[in-house]
């Protein structure tokens, strides 16, 4: 807590009144915002949790599949049987504002499956079935995967925004609210004090034309 560098004057200390109203009008607003945040935050992260939760164990499955099949095939054969995929997934990102973060919405769309089997970038005669069910769970896993993608990403951003909020917060909290309140009630005590000074300045000059005119 510091006082501020100002003249003690009435007008510096209605200004100085005014700055304290704002300020503390800020801050309720940005500790409600900060406490909605955080509930959303909360929310979000149950969710990310659950999905993050699902998605790895289908990915297990997916990588015990692909193991077995490795064990099979010859890495050289692995990897030419599914260096061309057949789909291609593409993303449309628009944007949606919650408590002024600017959070992404991403939508996915599938190009090339037309039927089940356009998701195998092989033939089947020199593949085996290992490496069919590490492909078959891994294309259900996709769309889970991406939506775990953007509830990360929204994640990230209310982390940043509740910190930099908090910031704010602490920051009229123990800073500038503190500031502004010592420096009005010195404004206060030096008026105080000047007030009565003048009073018995003016007691004294009473005094003085009384014996003058006695």
């Amino acid at each position: 807590m510091a006082r501020l560098n100002v003249n003690p004057t009435r007008m510096a200390l209605s200004e100085l009144k005014a700055r304290l109203k704002t300020s503390s009008r800020g801050h309720k607003l940005l500790k409600d915002k900060q406490d909605e945040l955080m509930r959303q935050f909360i929310e979000m992260i149950k969710e990310n949790k659950a999905l993050r939760e699902k998605v790895e164990a289908k990915l297990q499955n997916s990588f015990s599949d692909f193991l077995m099949a490795s064990a099979i095939m010859s890495p050289e054969f692995l990897d030419e049987a599914v260096s061309f995929p057949k789909t291609k997934v593409n993303v449309d990102i628009e944007t949606k504002n919650v408590m002024s973060v600017i959070i992404p919405q991403m939508k996915f769309t599938r190009e090339g499956e037309a039927d089940s089997s356009e998701i195998y970038p092989y033939g089947y005669a020199q593949t085996s079935q290992d490496l069919d069910l590490a492909i078959d769970s891994l294309n259900s896993v996709m769309d889970e995967m991406l939506e775990l993608a953007q509830i990360e990403k929204a994640t990230q951003l209310m982390a940043d925004e509740i910190e930099q909020t908090r910031r704010r917060v602490n920051a009229l909290e123990y800073r500038t609210i503190p500031d502004l309140e010592e420096t009005i009630k010195y404004i206060r005590a030096k008026l105080d004090e000047n007030e009565r000074a003048n009073i018995t300045r003016l007691m004294k000059v009473k005094d003085i034309i009384a014996k003058q005119e006695s």
